[in-house]
């Protein structure tokens, strides 16, 4: 074989073993694997209002402010202790920023429980 095909040859054979080594590295790179820094998803704004609930007897009161900058959803739900008093989930009051709402229910007799739950209001 001449010398001019093997030299050939082995610049073919040399350029395509680095050819398949390059091509996953860059691949890689290219994605980001090697930088070592995933990008973190944004902080989410704080929201929510603070509530206040206090039971005396067969009435319920809280009292929800919203010191963040967007308007939030609250809903008051009561519990009463009697298996044939109604259970009762009030109507959602929007808060708005820098507010104070009131929310109030009653059972006929003692009250077993009462929350209050949230939710971000609709754009």
């Amino acid at each position: 074989m001449r010398p001019e095909r093997r030299r050939t040859r082995l610049l073919l054979a040399a350029s395509v073993a680095v050819a398949a080594l390059a091509v996953p590295l860059g691949v890689r790179a290219a994605s980001g694997a090697d930088s070592g820094t995933a990008a973190a998803p944004p902080e989410p704004e704080p929201a929510g209002s603070e509530c206040r609930t206090t039971i005396e007897g067969s009435r319920v009161v809280a009292y929800c402010h919203n010191p963040y900058p967007s308007t939030d959803l609250v809903q008051l739900h009561t519990e009463c202790a009697r298996w044939w008093d109604v259970d009762a989930d009030g109507a959602a009051v929007a808060v708005e920023p820098g507010r104070t709402v009131r929310l109030e229910d009653r059972c006929w007799k003692e009250i077993a429980t009462a929350w209050v739950s949230h939710r971000p209001a609709p754009l």
